[in-house]
């Protein structure tokens, strides 16, 4: 197994032939959308990866090559319940296929149940480790079980209600003739 610390750019026909894994572990610092995601927050959490080629032939027996991508890490967001910070693990494991274009890689793409990119000789892992943490990321992240009791009143206590409005019709009923209904 092959260990770097960020994400090489790959010839992704190489990594599929060959039977070396690559891994390594980033700082979430150097991963700009995912920094903004977390309000700058843990800049230091380790951002965990595993990558592994394969060769598959395909209905037709011309060999595909396959990436087979894990990450692990926990981003710092905000709980959208009590507000509070919130660790939140993220682990992806997906596979995707490789073909020669991108008119290929769109054609097939929707009837594919396995995401199709477009083979490349400058593969940018990091990017593809990015984009795949922000598409896991939980749309409203949120505690099991919030640490702080969760503030059910939307008003201060010393905030002073309104006083009611005098309905305009009742003045207008004093108007009325006396005696006339």
């Amino acid at each position: 197994m092959t260990e770097h610390q960020r994400p090489p750019k790959i010839n992704v026909k190489q990594v599929g032939q060959s039977s070396q894994p690559l891994s390594g572990q980033d700082v979430l610092s150097n991963f700009e959308r995912l920094m903004e995601e977390t309000q700058g927050l843990g800049s230091q959490n380790s951002v965990s990866w595993s990558v592994s080629g394969e060769l598959r032939p395909d209905h037709a027996g011309q060999e595909q090559v396959w990436l087979h991508l894990r990450v692990q890490v926990s981003l710092p967001l905000t709980c959208q319940r009590c507000l509070g910070p919130v660790d939140v693990p993220v682990q992806i494991e997906r596979s995707f296929r490789f073909v020669e274009s991108e008119a290929q890689a769109e054609l097939e793409d929707d009837a594919s149940p396995e995401d199709v990119l477009v083979l490349s000789q400058e593969f940018d892992l990091a990017a593809l480790i990015e984009d795949e943490v922000l598409m896991d990321l939980p749309v409203v992240p949120r505690h099991e079980t919030c640490p702080l009791p969760v503030k059910l009143v939307a008003v201060d206590a010393d905030f002073e209600e309104a006083q009611p409005k005098p309905n305009p019709f009742a003045a207008l009923a004093g108007l009325k003739a006396p005696g006339k209904q």
